[in-house]
């Protein structure tokens, strides 16, 4: 073999362990693209998934240390797409302490699945009660605490969309509403809305008028989005998650605001902080004609019905009502308890309900 002849055998090898190397290359980003093709069809697929709600918890020590890590064991057990908390991290009548916001944020981050959070009044709204609180300030705490990124909580955050425009108040004037997110996930669309108890912030200590007229505009601009979006991804439902029991007729003056069904006027005297948003609401439920699943906290009484009517009186049938357990501090860990949904793009209701019955949280009847 002559020196030429050398040189050309090591160039032929040098080229086939190019070719050899670009294969692999390919090869590599063909299943790269691969992946990520399957994970975005995974994303927007409409299989059917489970996801846990939650909320008014904990309202005493025996709650915080007993009940609410068995509550959140057994959300572990079982395979949820994310959980939802509707707000209320402490009870009423307990001060606002920085130690509030932490357990919270270390219960959230100890739970597998994705972690979603709206506020509730005993946050924020309610601190006042103290003086040496203000209730802006509150919520801006929450905000940096809880909504710094466009991820929830938990050990699989979910990215989400954050709320801009229109402006809420903090203690300095304007600030982005960013506690509202929005998310889609095989084929349903979620948002979370700020709206409180205590007449969304227009009764109780120190109402605040001002704060309430930048949010409640907010929280309508959002909720309008969110089924201008969902109409736009041909989403099979929606479900808005947040605190406050708005009222939605005259039937239970004992847990809710009361209100005229066919005009959404409250009746019982009290600042009516929820009209305009709930005949705006209803405006959306009746164009969007799917189901539509309304949940929140607040009263403290699991039930699901369907109280919203049109304004001949008719009921909606798309609408559904879900109100989570919670409260309830006097026997301590008995309705520290969690609701299971059942979410099936393919059916045509899309949520069914499953009640779960913690077996450590049983107080009135033991576990078997």
């Amino acid at each position: 073999m002559t020196m030429k002849d050398h040189g050309l055998d090591q160039s032929g090898r040098k080229t086939q362990v190019l070719h050899k190397v670009v294969l692999l290359a390919v090869i590599l980003l063909t299943v790269a693209a691969a992946s990520t093709y399957r994970a975005n069809a995974g994303a927007d697929s409409r299989t059917p998934y489970a996801i846990g709600l939650w909320g008014d918890l904990p309202y005493n020590s025996t709650q915080a240390t007993v009940g609410v890590p068995n509550l959140i064991a057994d959300m572990n057990s079982q395979k949820l797409a994310f959980t939802a908390h509707d707000g209320d991290l402490k009870s009423g009548g307990s001060e606002c302490t920085d130690s509030v916001y932490t357990q919270a944020i270390a219960y959230f981050n100890s739970l597998h699945a994705a972690a979603i959070f709206t506020p509730g009044d005993n946050d924020w709204t309610d601190c006042d009660r103290n003086p040496a609180y203000s209730s802006r300030a509150q919520l801006d705490k929450e905000r940096a605490l809880f909504f710094a990124t466009k991820f929830s909580l938990g050990q699989r955050p979910l990215k989400q969309e954050v709320q801009s425009t229109p402006l809420c108040l903090g203690v300095n004037g304007p600030a982005p509403c960013s506690e509202n997110r929005r998310w889609t996930f095989n084929g349903v669309t979620y948002a979370t809305l700020n709206i409180q108890g205590s007449c969304n912030n227009l009764c109780d200590t120190a109402p605040d008028p001002d704060e309430y007229a930048a949010r409640n505009a907010a929280d309508i601009a959002w909720m309008q989005d969110t089924f201008a979006e969902a109409k736009s991804l041909n989403s099979v439902a929606v479900m808005l998650i947040s605190q406050a029991d708005p009222g939605f007729d005259a039937t239970d003056a004992t847990r809710g605001p009361v209100r005229d069904p066919k005009t959404l006027a409250e009746t019982d005297g009290q600042p009516d902080g929820y009209q305009e948003f709930l005949v705006a609401l209803r405006d959306q439920v009746v164009a969007f004609a799917k189901p539509v699943a309304y949940v929140h906290g607040d009263s403290h009484y699991l039930r699901i019905d369907k109280p919203f009517l049109n304004d001949l009186g008719q009921r909606l049938e798309n609408f559904t009502r879900v109100e989570t357990f919670g409260d309830h501090a006097e026997n301590n860990n008995n309705d520290v308890q969690w609701l299971k949904v059942l979410v099936d793009p393919r059916t045509r209701e899309v949520f069914a309900y499953q009640q779960q019955i913690v077996p450590g949280n049983r107080v009135a009847v033991p576990a078997p």
